[in-house]
Protein backbone atom coordinates (compact mmCIF):
# COMPACT_ATOMS: atom_id res chain seq x y z
CA UNK A 1 0.00 0.00 0.00
CA UNK A 2 1.01 3.51 -0.85
CA UNK A 3 1.38 6.79 1.03
CA UNK A 4 -1.24 7.96 -0.84
CA UNK A 5 -3.34 4.30 -0.27
CA UNK A 6 -2.88 5.18 3.38
CA UNK A 7 -3.71 8.61 3.77
CA UNK A 8 -6.81 8.34 1.74
CA UNK A 9 -8.00 5.31 3.66
CA UNK A 10 -7.50 6.82 7.09
CA UNK A 11 -9.13 10.11 6.15
CA UNK A 12 -12.13 8.00 4.90
CA UNK A 13 -12.14 6.28 8.29
CA UNK A 14 -11.65 9.68 10.07
CA UNK A 15 -14.74 11.71 8.24
CA UNK A 16 -16.99 8.07 8.49
CA UNK A 17 -16.51 8.39 11.86
CA UNK A 18 -17.57 12.17 11.81
CA UNK A 19 -20.45 12.01 9.61
CA UNK A 20 -22.13 9.46 11.89
CA UNK A 21 -21.97 11.86 14.57
CA UNK A 22 -22.88 15.04 15.97
CA UNK A 23 -20.26 17.15 15.68
CA UNK A 24 -19.36 19.62 12.44
CA UNK A 25 -16.16 19.81 10.89
CA UNK A 26 -14.44 22.68 12.73
CA UNK A 27 -15.12 20.67 16.12
CA UNK A 28 -13.81 17.20 14.66
CA UNK A 29 -10.81 18.74 13.03
CA UNK A 30 -8.46 20.32 15.23
CA UNK A 31 -8.51 16.96 17.93
CA UNK A 32 -8.12 14.62 15.29
CA UNK A 33 -5.04 16.77 14.18
CA UNK A 34 -4.35 16.17 17.29
CA UNK A 35 -4.52 12.56 17.60
CA UNK A 36 -2.56 11.73 14.42
CA UNK A 37 0.24 14.17 16.24
CA UNK A 38 -0.24 12.30 19.45
CA UNK A 39 0.57 8.96 17.39
CA UNK A 40 3.62 10.78 15.49
CA UNK A 41 5.03 11.25 18.88
CA UNK A 42 4.92 8.44 19.75
CA UNK A 43 6.40 6.73 16.93
CA UNK A 44 9.25 9.24 17.28
CA UNK A 45 9.86 8.41 20.88
CA UNK A 46 9.89 4.69 20.18
CA UNK A 47 12.27 4.67 17.60
CA UNK A 48 14.80 6.66 20.31
CA UNK A 49 14.17 4.39 23.06
CA UNK A 50 15.35 1.51 21.05
CA UNK A 51 18.34 3.75 20.26
CA UNK A 52 18.89 4.52 23.27
CA UNK A 53 18.61 1.12 25.18
CA UNK A 54 21.82 0.06 22.03
CA UNK A 55 23.47 2.69 24.34
CA UNK A 56 22.89 1.71 27.42
CA UNK A 57 23.41 -1.86 26.54
CA UNK A 58 27.14 -0.28 25.92
CA UNK A 59 28.03 1.35 28.56
CA UNK A 60 26.40 -0.02 31.70
CA UNK A 61 27.35 3.45 33.39
CA UNK A 62 25.20 5.17 30.99
CA UNK A 63 22.29 7.00 32.51
CA UNK A 64 19.32 7.60 29.87
CA UNK A 65 17.39 10.56 30.67
CA UNK A 66 14.72 13.32 29.22
CA UNK A 67 18.15 15.49 27.86
CA UNK A 68 18.70 12.40 25.73
CA UNK A 69 15.31 12.80 24.55
CA UNK A 70 15.45 16.41 23.58
CA UNK A 71 19.34 16.11 22.48
CA UNK A 72 17.50 14.13 19.11
CA UNK A 73 14.70 16.43 18.49
CA UNK A 74 12.23 14.22 20.05
CA UNK A 75 9.43 14.82 22.48
CA UNK A 76 9.45 13.21 25.46
CA UNK A 77 6.61 11.04 26.65
CA UNK A 78 5.76 9.96 30.08
CA UNK A 79 3.84 6.43 30.17
CA UNK A 80 -0.09 7.71 30.41
CA UNK A 81 1.01 10.25 27.55
CA UNK A 82 2.11 7.41 25.11
CA UNK A 83 0.09 6.21 22.27
CA UNK A 84 0.03 2.40 23.48
CA UNK A 85 -1.36 3.25 26.70
CA UNK A 86 -4.23 5.04 25.10
CA UNK A 87 -4.68 2.19 22.71
CA UNK A 88 -5.00 -0.45 25.23
CA UNK A 89 -7.40 1.54 27.60
CA UNK A 90 -10.30 -0.83 28.65
CA UNK A 91 -13.40 0.82 26.60
CA UNK A 92 -15.47 1.59 29.79
CA UNK A 93 -12.81 3.89 30.60
CA UNK A 94 -13.38 7.56 29.95
CA UNK A 95 -11.07 7.77 26.94
CA UNK A 96 -11.58 11.01 26.30
CA UNK A 97 -10.16 12.11 29.51
CA UNK A 98 -7.47 10.39 29.35
CA UNK A 99 -6.64 11.83 26.37
CA UNK A 100 -7.04 15.37 27.43
CA UNK A 101 -4.71 14.48 30.38
CA UNK A 102 -2.01 12.93 27.76
CA UNK A 103 -2.06 16.22 26.03
CA UNK A 104 -1.35 18.15 29.85
CA UNK A 105 1.64 15.85 30.52
CA UNK A 106 2.97 16.25 27.24
CA UNK A 107 2.72 19.70 27.17
CA UNK A 108 4.34 19.60 30.79
CA UNK A 109 7.45 17.77 30.01
CA UNK A 110 7.93 19.92 26.72
CA UNK A 111 6.84 23.41 27.43
CA UNK A 112 7.72 24.61 23.44
CA UNK A 113 4.03 23.15 23.38
CA UNK A 114 2.34 24.54 26.23
CA UNK A 115 -1.30 25.78 25.79
CA UNK A 116 -0.84 24.69 22.29
CA UNK A 117 -2.39 20.88 21.79
CA UNK A 118 -6.26 20.56 21.43
CA UNK A 119 -8.05 19.33 24.33
CA UNK A 120 -12.13 18.56 24.61
CA UNK A 121 -11.71 14.87 23.65
CA UNK A 122 -14.21 13.67 26.24
CA UNK A 123 -16.98 15.54 23.88
CA UNK A 124 -16.15 12.31 21.63
CA UNK A 125 -17.87 9.05 21.87
CA UNK A 126 -15.64 6.28 23.50
CA UNK A 127 -16.49 3.98 20.67
CA UNK A 128 -15.44 7.03 18.24
CA UNK A 129 -12.20 7.41 20.00
CA UNK A 130 -11.35 3.92 20.02
CA UNK A 131 -11.94 3.92 16.56
CA UNK A 132 -9.95 6.73 16.20
CA UNK A 133 -6.74 5.32 18.20
CA UNK A 134 -7.12 1.89 16.41
CA UNK A 135 -7.15 3.38 12.85
CA UNK A 136 -4.09 5.80 13.33
CA UNK A 137 -2.37 2.97 14.95
CA UNK A 138 -2.21 1.24 12.07
CA UNK A 139 0.34 3.69 10.46
CA UNK A 140 3.19 2.02 10.02
CA UNK A 141 6.53 3.42 12.08
CA UNK A 142 9.09 2.22 9.30
CA UNK A 143 7.17 3.25 6.19
CA UNK A 144 9.69 5.28 3.72
CA UNK A 145 9.56 8.55 3.98
CA UNK A 146 7.78 11.00 6.25
CA UNK A 147 4.29 9.29 6.32
CA UNK A 148 3.04 11.65 9.89
CA UNK A 149 3.85 14.29 7.61
CA UNK A 150 2.25 13.34 4.46
CA UNK A 151 -1.09 12.34 6.70
CA UNK A 152 -1.46 15.32 8.81
CA UNK A 153 -0.75 18.00 5.28
CA UNK A 154 -3.53 15.39 3.70
CA UNK A 155 -6.22 15.85 6.34
CA UNK A 156 -5.17 19.71 6.68
CA UNK A 157 -6.06 19.81 3.74
CA UNK A 158 -9.55 17.75 3.48
CA UNK A 159 -10.15 19.59 6.68
CA UNK A 160 -9.77 23.13 4.70
CA UNK A 161 -12.57 21.44 2.05
CA UNK A 162 -14.59 20.38 4.39
CA UNK A 163 -15.08 23.60 6.88
CA UNK A 164 -15.61 26.24 3.75
CA UNK A 165 -14.10 29.31 4.23
CA UNK A 166 -12.78 29.51 7.90
CA UNK A 167 -10.70 26.15 6.49
CA UNK A 168 -9.34 28.23 3.68
CA UNK A 169 -7.89 30.78 5.79
CA UNK A 170 -5.14 28.35 7.44
CA UNK A 171 -4.66 26.23 4.39
CA UNK A 172 -3.01 27.25 1.05
CA UNK A 173 -2.95 24.71 -1.32
CA UNK A 174 0.63 22.15 -1.16
CA UNK A 175 0.72 22.61 -5.10
CA UNK A 176 0.86 26.41 -5.12
CA UNK A 177 3.20 26.52 -1.91
CA UNK A 178 5.85 23.50 -4.05
CA UNK A 179 5.72 26.30 -6.83
CA UNK A 180 7.01 28.93 -4.46
CA UNK A 181 9.24 27.21 -2.78
CA UNK A 182 10.98 26.24 -6.05
CA UNK A 183 11.38 29.40 -7.45
CA UNK A 184 12.79 31.27 -4.37
CA UNK A 185 14.82 28.27 -3.66
CA UNK A 186 14.94 28.41 0.11
CA UNK A 187 18.46 26.67 0.37
CA UNK A 188 19.31 28.44 3.81
CA UNK A 189 18.50 30.76 6.58
CA UNK A 190 15.82 33.31 7.84
CA UNK A 191 12.32 31.97 6.74
CA UNK A 192 9.29 34.53 7.19
CA UNK A 193 5.66 34.05 6.96
CA UNK A 194 3.50 36.58 8.57
CA UNK A 195 0.69 35.45 7.63
CA UNK A 196 1.72 31.55 8.25
CA UNK A 197 -1.66 30.03 8.84
CA UNK A 198 -0.95 26.36 9.27
CA UNK A 199 2.74 26.66 8.35
CA UNK A 200 2.87 24.96 4.95
CA UNK A 201 5.27 27.74 3.63
CA UNK A 202 7.46 26.21 6.49
CA UNK A 203 6.94 22.74 5.76
CA UNK A 204 7.43 23.03 2.27
CA UNK A 205 10.72 24.85 2.12
CA UNK A 206 12.12 21.90 4.64
CA UNK A 207 11.01 19.70 2.60
CA UNK A 208 12.92 21.65 -0.18
CA UNK A 209 16.42 21.54 1.90
CA UNK A 210 15.81 17.62 2.32
CA UNK A 211 15.47 16.85 -1.53
CA UNK A 212 18.95 18.79 -1.54
CA UNK A 213 20.41 16.18 0.75
CA UNK A 214 20.44 18.46 3.94
CA UNK A 215 19.21 18.90 6.78
CA UNK A 216 16.46 22.22 7.22
CA UNK A 217 16.74 21.83 11.38
CA UNK A 218 20.33 23.11 10.44
CA UNK A 219 19.69 25.45 7.54
CA UNK A 220 16.50 27.28 8.19
CA UNK A 221 15.24 29.34 10.95
CA UNK A 222 11.92 29.91 10.61
CA UNK A 223 10.09 32.73 11.98
CA UNK A 224 5.68 33.67 11.86
CA UNK A 225 3.19 35.06 12.65
CA UNK A 226 -0.49 34.91 12.84
CA UNK A 227 -3.73 37.00 14.15
CA UNK A 228 -5.88 33.92 15.18
CA UNK A 229 -4.66 32.18 18.16
CA UNK A 230 -6.31 28.50 16.38
CA UNK A 231 -3.62 29.26 13.24
CA UNK A 232 -0.64 29.37 15.83
CA UNK A 233 -1.26 26.13 17.46
CA UNK A 234 -1.88 24.36 14.52
CA UNK A 235 1.20 25.41 12.91
CA UNK A 236 3.03 24.80 16.14
CA UNK A 237 1.56 21.31 15.58
CA UNK A 238 2.43 20.73 12.18
CA UNK A 239 6.02 21.73 12.64
CA UNK A 240 6.54 19.39 15.36
CA UNK A 241 4.72 16.71 13.50
CA UNK A 242 7.43 17.51 10.96
CA UNK A 243 10.59 17.64 13.39
CA UNK A 244 10.73 21.34 13.10
CA UNK A 245 10.56 24.31 15.24
CA UNK A 246 10.15 27.88 15.47
CA UNK A 247 9.95 31.16 16.55
CA UNK A 248 5.73 31.34 15.99
CA UNK A 249 3.94 34.18 17.13
CA UNK A 250 0.11 35.55 17.55
CA UNK A 251 -0.12 38.99 16.48
CA UNK A 252 -2.24 41.33 13.92
CA UNK A 253 0.83 42.03 11.28
CA UNK A 254 -0.67 45.39 10.49
CA UNK A 255 -0.33 46.95 13.89
CA UNK A 256 2.57 44.61 15.59
CA UNK A 257 5.65 43.65 14.14
CA UNK A 258 6.92 41.68 16.66
CA UNK A 259 9.68 39.94 14.79
CA UNK A 260 11.12 43.25 13.88
CA UNK A 261 10.82 42.29 10.37
CA UNK A 262 12.61 45.31 8.34
CA UNK A 263 15.62 44.18 6.58
CA UNK A 264 15.79 41.07 8.42
CA UNK A 265 14.99 37.63 6.29
CA UNK A 266 16.40 35.94 3.74
CA UNK A 267 12.87 34.66 2.18
CA UNK A 268 9.35 35.60 2.84
CA UNK A 269 6.81 33.54 1.50
CA UNK A 270 3.02 33.80 2.28
CA UNK A 271 -0.57 33.34 1.38
CA UNK A 272 -2.47 36.51 3.03
CA UNK A 273 -5.97 37.09 3.14
CA UNK A 274 -7.20 39.11 0.13
CA UNK A 275 -8.61 42.65 0.11
CA UNK A 276 -8.57 43.32 3.52
CA UNK A 277 -10.95 46.75 4.72
CA UNK A 278 -10.85 48.52 7.64
CA UNK A 279 -7.75 48.68 8.34
CA UNK A 280 -6.64 51.52 10.72
CA UNK A 281 -4.49 53.60 9.07
CA UNK A 282 -3.86 56.25 11.84
CA UNK A 283 -2.46 53.32 13.80
CA UNK A 284 0.24 52.03 10.76
CA UNK A 285 1.17 55.62 10.02
CA UNK A 286 4.99 55.89 9.88
CA UNK A 287 6.03 52.17 10.98
CA UNK A 288 9.10 51.46 8.12
CA UNK A 289 7.40 48.85 6.46
CA UNK A 290 5.19 51.34 4.46
CA UNK A 291 8.13 52.69 2.83
CA UNK A 292 6.45 53.48 -0.60
CA UNK A 293 3.20 55.30 1.56
CA UNK A 294 -0.17 53.94 2.52
CA UNK A 295 -2.84 53.26 0.10
CA UNK A 296 -5.66 55.36 -0.63
CA UNK A 297 -8.27 52.84 -0.77
CA UNK A 298 -10.17 50.62 2.07
CA UNK A 299 -8.06 47.63 0.70
CA UNK A 300 -4.78 46.28 2.38
CA UNK A 301 -3.23 44.29 -0.41
CA UNK A 302 -0.32 47.29 -0.84
CA UNK A 303 0.37 46.50 2.89
CA UNK A 304 0.78 43.42 2.60
CA UNK A 305 3.20 43.59 -0.59
CA UNK A 306 5.42 46.40 0.86
CA UNK A 307 5.84 44.12 3.99
CA UNK A 308 7.12 40.97 1.99
CA UNK A 309 9.13 43.86 0.09
CA UNK A 310 10.81 45.63 3.13
CA UNK A 311 11.29 42.68 5.27
CA UNK A 312 13.99 41.20 2.96
CA UNK A 313 17.75 41.86 3.34
CA UNK A 314 19.94 42.99 1.15
CA UNK A 315 19.74 39.63 -0.95
CA UNK A 316 16.40 38.13 -0.36
CA UNK A 317 13.95 37.30 -1.96
CA UNK A 318 9.98 37.23 -1.47
CA UNK A 319 7.54 34.79 -3.04
CA UNK A 320 3.28 35.43 -2.27
CA UNK A 321 -0.14 34.88 -3.62
CA UNK A 322 -1.92 37.82 -4.32
CA UNK A 323 -5.37 38.74 -5.40
CA UNK A 324 -5.45 39.52 -9.32
CA UNK A 325 -6.55 42.81 -8.85
CA UNK A 326 -3.60 44.54 -7.64
CA UNK A 327 -1.68 43.58 -10.56
CA UNK A 328 -3.60 46.21 -12.06
CA UNK A 329 -5.10 48.40 -8.98
CA UNK A 330 -5.78 52.29 -9.88
CA UNK A 331 -4.93 55.42 -7.74
CA UNK A 332 -2.39 55.50 -5.09
CA UNK A 333 -1.85 52.01 -5.60
CA UNK A 334 -0.83 52.03 -9.04
CA UNK A 335 2.03 54.62 -8.31
CA UNK A 336 3.15 52.36 -5.12
CA UNK A 337 3.23 49.25 -7.76
CA UNK A 338 5.71 52.13 -9.75
CA UNK A 339 8.22 52.63 -7.55
CA UNK A 340 8.45 48.64 -6.62
CA UNK A 341 9.00 48.32 -10.33
CA UNK A 342 11.38 51.29 -10.40
CA UNK A 343 13.23 50.52 -7.79
CA UNK A 344 13.87 46.72 -9.24
CA UNK A 345 12.07 44.77 -7.18
CA UNK A 346 9.59 42.84 -8.98
CA UNK A 347 11.28 39.76 -10.30
CA UNK A 348 8.48 37.00 -11.25
CA UNK A 349 5.13 37.23 -12.30
CA UNK A 350 2.72 33.77 -12.76
CA UNK A 351 -0.78 34.38 -13.40
CA UNK A 352 -2.95 31.21 -11.88
CA UNK A 353 -6.63 29.67 -13.13
CA UNK A 354 -9.40 29.63 -10.79
CA UNK A 355 -10.24 26.93 -8.98
CA UNK A 356 -6.82 26.12 -7.01
CA UNK A 357 -8.01 26.78 -3.66
CA UNK A 358 -10.83 24.82 -1.95
CA UNK A 359 -12.79 27.51 -0.51
CA UNK A 360 -13.11 30.24 -3.73
CA UNK A 361 -13.10 29.85 -7.57
CA UNK A 362 -11.30 33.24 -8.14
CA UNK A 363 -7.78 33.02 -10.03
CA UNK A 364 -4.38 34.68 -8.38
CA UNK A 365 -1.48 35.67 -9.31
CA UNK A 366 2.15 34.34 -7.47
CA UNK A 367 4.20 37.62 -6.84
CA UNK A 368 8.18 37.20 -6.30
CA UNK A 369 10.35 40.09 -5.55
CA UNK A 370 14.13 39.56 -5.26
CA UNK A 371 16.49 42.65 -3.18
CA UNK A 372 19.55 41.33 -5.44
CA UNK A 373 17.95 41.85 -8.45
CA UNK A 374 19.35 44.71 -8.82
CA UNK A 375 23.01 43.69 -9.38
CA UNK A 376 22.13 41.15 -11.81
CA UNK A 377 21.67 40.62 -15.71
CA UNK A 378 17.65 40.95 -14.52
CA UNK A 379 18.17 44.61 -13.57
CA UNK A 380 15.04 46.88 -15.35
CA UNK A 381 13.22 43.34 -16.51
CA UNK A 382 10.29 41.22 -15.15
CA UNK A 383 10.05 37.78 -16.42
CA UNK A 384 6.24 37.22 -16.82
CA UNK A 385 4.45 33.91 -16.79
CA UNK A 386 0.95 32.91 -17.73
CA UNK A 387 0.35 29.64 -16.04
CA UNK A 388 -3.83 29.67 -16.27
CA UNK A 389 -3.66 26.90 -18.87
CA UNK A 390 -1.14 24.69 -16.72
CA UNK A 391 -2.96 22.29 -13.96
CA UNK A 392 -4.42 18.97 -13.44
CA UNK A 393 -7.91 18.62 -12.71
CA UNK A 394 -9.13 16.97 -9.42
CA UNK A 395 -12.48 17.10 -9.82
CA UNK A 396 -15.14 19.39 -11.32
CA UNK A 397 -14.29 22.24 -9.05
CA UNK A 398 -10.78 21.79 -7.86
CA UNK A 399 -7.14 21.99 -9.95
CA UNK A 400 -3.42 21.39 -8.98
CA UNK A 401 -0.08 21.34 -10.69
CA UNK A 402 1.18 18.11 -10.71
CA UNK A 403 5.24 17.57 -10.15
CA UNK A 404 6.04 18.02 -13.86
CA UNK A 405 3.69 21.45 -13.94
CA UNK A 406 5.90 22.72 -11.17
CA UNK A 407 9.21 21.48 -12.54
CA UNK A 408 8.40 23.46 -15.96
CA UNK A 409 7.60 26.55 -14.35
CA UNK A 410 10.37 26.71 -11.91
CA UNK A 411 12.84 25.80 -15.18
CA UNK A 412 11.56 28.44 -17.07
CA UNK A 413 12.46 30.96 -13.74
CA UNK A 414 15.77 29.21 -13.91
CA UNK A 415 16.70 29.66 -16.90
CA UNK A 416 15.43 33.58 -17.30
CA UNK A 417 17.65 33.93 -14.08
CA UNK A 418 20.75 32.02 -15.73
CA UNK A 419 21.41 29.80 -13.25
CA UNK A 420 23.87 26.75 -13.21
CA UNK A 421 22.90 24.08 -15.94
CA UNK A 422 19.87 25.87 -16.93
CA UNK A 423 19.04 25.76 -20.83
CA UNK A 424 19.33 29.74 -22.63
CA UNK A 425 15.82 31.46 -22.03
CA UNK A 426 13.53 32.01 -24.80
CA UNK A 427 9.90 33.77 -24.93
CA UNK A 428 7.28 31.55 -25.57
CA UNK A 429 4.00 32.82 -26.90
CA UNK A 430 1.46 32.76 -24.71
CA UNK A 431 3.39 31.29 -21.74
CA UNK A 432 6.56 33.82 -20.94
CA UNK A 433 7.95 37.09 -21.57
CA UNK A 434 10.45 38.97 -19.93
CA UNK A 435 9.57 42.35 -20.38
CA UNK A 436 11.43 45.86 -19.66
CA UNK A 437 10.87 48.43 -17.29
CA UNK A 438 9.60 50.69 -20.68
CA UNK A 439 7.61 47.67 -21.72
CA UNK A 440 5.94 47.51 -18.64
CA UNK A 441 5.73 51.63 -18.58
CA UNK A 442 4.06 51.40 -21.94
CA UNK A 443 1.61 48.80 -20.38
CA UNK A 444 0.60 51.66 -17.30
CA UNK A 445 2.73 49.97 -15.22
CA UNK A 446 0.27 46.71 -15.36
CA UNK A 447 2.02 43.47 -13.65
CA UNK A 448 -0.79 41.44 -15.32
CA UNK A 449 1.41 38.76 -17.71
CA UNK A 450 -1.90 38.32 -19.80
CA UNK A 451 -0.91 41.72 -21.29
CA UNK A 452 2.73 40.53 -22.08
CA UNK A 453 2.84 36.76 -23.10
CA UNK A 454 0.44 36.88 -26.18
CA UNK A 455 -2.41 34.76 -26.67
CA UNK A 456 -2.13 31.66 -29.02
CA UNK A 457 -4.77 31.39 -31.56
CA UNK A 458 -6.46 27.85 -30.95
CA UNK A 459 -8.22 26.37 -34.68
CA UNK A 460 -11.66 26.02 -32.56
CA UNK A 461 -12.59 27.89 -29.38
CA UNK A 462 -13.27 25.59 -26.38
CA UNK A 463 -16.75 24.78 -25.94
CA UNK A 464 -18.57 26.01 -22.47
CA UNK A 465 -18.99 22.89 -20.13
CA UNK A 466 -21.94 23.19 -19.06
CA UNK A 467 -22.37 19.87 -16.76
CA UNK A 468 -19.04 20.57 -15.46
CA UNK A 469 -19.98 24.18 -14.08
CA UNK A 470 -23.18 23.01 -12.85
CA UNK A 471 -21.49 20.67 -10.85
CA UNK A 472 -18.39 23.26 -9.62
CA UNK A 473 -21.55 25.31 -8.79
CA UNK A 474 -23.42 22.21 -6.72
CA UNK A 475 -19.91 21.01 -4.59
CA UNK A 476 -19.66 25.01 -3.49
CA UNK A 477 -23.00 24.99 -2.45
CA UNK A 478 -22.58 21.82 -0.32
CA UNK A 479 -19.57 23.55 0.86
CA UNK A 480 -22.15 26.48 1.86
CA UNK A 481 -24.92 24.17 3.04
CA UNK A 482 -22.12 22.77 5.78
CA UNK A 483 -21.11 26.57 6.62
CA UNK A 484 -24.74 26.90 7.59
CA UNK A 485 -24.79 23.67 9.51
CA UNK A 486 -21.93 25.14 11.91
CA UNK A 487 -23.43 28.23 12.08
CA UNK A 488 -26.85 26.83 13.19
CA UNK A 489 -25.29 24.54 15.45
CA UNK A 490 -23.56 27.72 17.20
CA UNK A 491 -26.59 29.31 17.46
CA UNK A 492 -28.43 26.54 18.62
CA UNK A 493 -25.60 26.50 21.65
CA UNK A 494 -25.82 29.76 21.89
CA UNK A 495 -29.45 29.96 22.92
CA UNK A 496 -29.59 27.07 25.26
CA UNK A 497 -26.49 28.80 27.17
CA UNK A 498 -28.66 31.83 27.42
CA UNK A 499 -31.93 30.08 28.78
CA UNK A 500 -29.77 28.24 30.93
CA UNK A 501 -29.90 24.50 29.45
Amino acid sequence: MTNGDTEKRLWDVANNLRANSKLSSAEYSTPVLGLIFLRHADSKFEQAVSELEKLKGESTRRKIGKVDYIERGVLYLSEKARYSYLLNLPEDADIGQEIDKAMDLIEEENLELKDILPRGYTKFSNAMLVALLKAFSKISDDIEGDVFGKIYEYFLGKFAMTEGQKGGEFFTPTSLVKLIVNVIEPFHGRVFDPACGSGGMFIQSAHFVEQHKKNPTNELMLYGQDRLNKHINLCKMNLAVQGLSGDIKEGNTFYEDIHKSVGKFDFVMANPPFNVKKVDYEKVKGDPRWVFGLPSTDNANYLWIQQFWTALNEKGRSGFVMANSASDARGNEAKIREELIRKNAIDVMISIASNFFYTVTLPCTLWFMDKDKVNTSRKDKVLFIDARNIFRQIDRAHREFNPDDIDQIAFIVRSYRNEEGASPYKDVKGLCKIASIKDIEEQGWSLNPGRYVGVVEKEEAEDFDFEAELEKNNEELQLLNEEAKVLEEQIGFNVNKLLGD
